[in-house]
């Protein structure tokens, strides 16, 4: 690396506990790097002149115009720090000719606050929580459920759905899994049901998909009318594959039994900020958080030290490989 020329590049953003990492990257990988905690917009797209690539995570919306502006002043490579693209107009970037990468981490973080969440939903932990906390310490309403006794279904057994199989496996209950591909290996500790099947045995049941025009409010009240009575839902994986008023709905007339939710519709703007100062307006968030059964957590599943470094590492890699090796000629979005 240190004969090829420096790179400079642009890091939108970026948050404290991701610097060291920056910083262990730039060394090795020969980088000059700009810093910023804002997003990246159009305003913000000035701090990025002379740079060759821009890093993102997924608060910034780059879109179209966006894109037009970013190949205007000749930056080649769009790298976000986040698993998903859609807050990338990857198609506009495509035609612009600008490389997009994307990242993966290890499935163990999500996977094991996942268990957490189901955990804590059969145990009604929330409301003994509350309780203790204005000396309450009766029993009446927390007697909870234990997994052996219950059918869990996972819903999408991509790395992070299969790990989250693999975890619950030990608690004796019995798993079944829906997925657009079956992967061979869940079906030694998972049965594959079609997700009608799914909804209407599982007392417990999980969601590991992307958000695509075909998850984009997968959850809403028909789904919820084909579920069991008392079902729990644990979603830590896009806030919109879910219809929160259906949820609400369904909530209030007791058909769910428990909700946890690490994400959450519109969080952007809300979610890793402080607005504790604020006027948030997003009603069905402040009014859905209220019920003794919801538990809703700001989108960090992914947060751990392993996960952090692996999304700088891997945006970092991304751009040296397109500048370098022109990957962006091969594919549009890279996952490392």
């Amino acid at each position: 690396m240190e004969n090829r020329k420096k790179i400079k590049l642009t890091a939108y953003e970026v948050r404290e506990d991701e610097r060291i990492f920056f910083e262990e990257q730039a060394k090795l990988l020969n980088l000059e790097i700009i810093y910023t905690s804002e997003t990246l917009n159009r305003k913000t797209l000035a701090l990025a002149g002379n740079s060759i690539a821009v890093t993102t995570l997924g608060q910034s919306r780059i879109d179209k115009a966006l894109l037009t502006c970013i190949k205007q002043m000749g930056i080649q490579c769009v790298a976000t720090r986040t698993v998903g693209v859609n807050h990338i107009d990857v198609n506009a970037a495509k035609a612009l000719d600008i490389h997009v990468s994307s990242v993966n981490y290890a499935p163990n973080g999500v996977a094991d606050y996942t268990v957490m969440l189901i955990l804590m939903s059969l145990r009604k932990y929330k409301q003994a929580l509350f309780r203790i906390n204005v000396n309450d310490y009766s029993l009446s309403g927390l007697r909870g459920k234990e997994m052996k006794d219950l059918t869990i279904g996972v819903v999408g057994t991509g790395s992070i759905g299969k790990q989250v199989l693999k975890n619950l496996a030990g608690f004796g209950c019995e798993l079944i899994a829906c997925s657009r591909h079956e992967a061979e290996d869940v079906k030694d500790i998972a049965r594959y049901v079609s997700l009608e099947e799914l909804y209407a045995l599982a007392d417990v049941i999980s969601f590991h998909v992307p958000l695509t025009d075909k998850t984009s409010q997968m959850v809403n009240r028909n789904s919820i009318q084909s579920m069991k009575d008392g079902v729990a839902l644990i979603n830590c994986a896009r806030g919109e594959i879910m219809n929160i008023n259906d949820l609400i709905e369904g909530i209030e007339n007791q058909r769910i039994g428990a909700l946890a939710m690490d994400v959450f519709e519109n969080e952007s703007g809300i979610y890793h900020h402080d607005r504790k100062n604020d006027i948030i307006s997003n009603r069905e968030m402040a009014y859905i958080r209220q019920f003794p059964n919801v538990i809703t957590t700001q989108h960090i599943a992914f947060y751990t030290d392993a996960a952090v470094q692996s999304m700088v590492n891997g945006a970092l890699v991304n751009i040296v490989s397109a500048v370098h090796y022109g990957v962006h000629k091969i594919e549009t979005v890279l996952s490392c």
